[in-house]
């Protein structure tokens, strides 16, 4: 829910009701969820952030540091929202503590478990790690949806490797540092040598070996950031 709220917001102009009440955004969510309704989900829920710090913030104060305040006019949309989600017979869930990702991906991973099949709705790449057999994930602003097949095309990774693939890039967005110079292009060959992180830092002394530009300089940023890199997994 909330980064399609976000995503709705910059996306679309900034309409408003005849009193001035900014509605863009709420137009956006709206669109989504009927998108959603269609397929006729058996089960099917609304997660959110809740307010307050979560355990990431915990294991890396500077966690999202870089973000701004929600924008006024995008704060005055989220309890329309929820009323609006309610309104068509979705629960609104917010766990507090625990980020909407993870809430997300505990039902998913518990739903696979037990042998249903999962459609995660979201623009989030970070999701492309629970992708498999009984997950997919679909984002319906661009009416893109992703198996394991697709995850590995875009990323050139598998998905039980994009925790990896992310600890080695870091990602900006959330203010979590990865290994400098480690880009998209650099990891997924790292990882298409390497099963994991941990036979990466393993297999150290091949690394100046493998077809990619600098790599004996790479090797050597590799070992400086072991701890770092390592560290990251567990916000990913």
């Amino acid at each position: 829910g909330s980064s399609y709220l976000y995503r709705a917001f910059h996306a679309l102009p900034p309409l408003s009701a005849a009193d001035g009440t900014p509605t863009g955004a709420l137009f956006g969510i709206v669109n989504m969820l009927k998108s959603s309704l269609k397929e006729n989900a058996e089960y099917i829920g609304f997660v959110l952030d809740a307010p307050g710090p979560t355990f990431r913030d915990a294991l890396y104060p500077e966690y999202k540091a870089n973000r701004a305040a929600m924008p006024d006019d995008l704060r005055a949309q989220v309890e329309p929202m929820m009323a609006i989600v309610q309104a068509l017979g979705l629960p609104v869930i917010r766990v507090p503590g625990v980020e909407a990702d993870d809430v997300i991906g505990t039902f998913a991973v518990q739903a696979a478990k037990d042998g249903v099949d999962v459609v995660i709705s979201t623009g989030d790449k970070d999701f492309a790690q629970l992708v498999g057999p009984h997950i997919k994930l679909t984002n319906t602003m661009t009416g893109s949806v992703s198996d394991e097949k697709r995850v590995l095309e875009k990323f050139g990774v598998r998905p039980d490797q994009i925790i990896d693939y992310l600890a080695l890039m870091g990602d900006k967005v959330d203010n979590i540092p990865g290994v400098p110079g480690v880009g998209p292009k650099t990891a997924a060959v790292l990882l298409s040598a390497f099963a994991s992180l941990e036979e990466l830092y393993e297999g150290l002394d091949s690394v100046g070996a493998l077809p990619i530009r600098g790599a004996a300089k790479l090797a050597a940023k590799l070992a400086l950031h072991v701890t770092q890199t390592r560290a990251r997994i567990h916000e990913f």
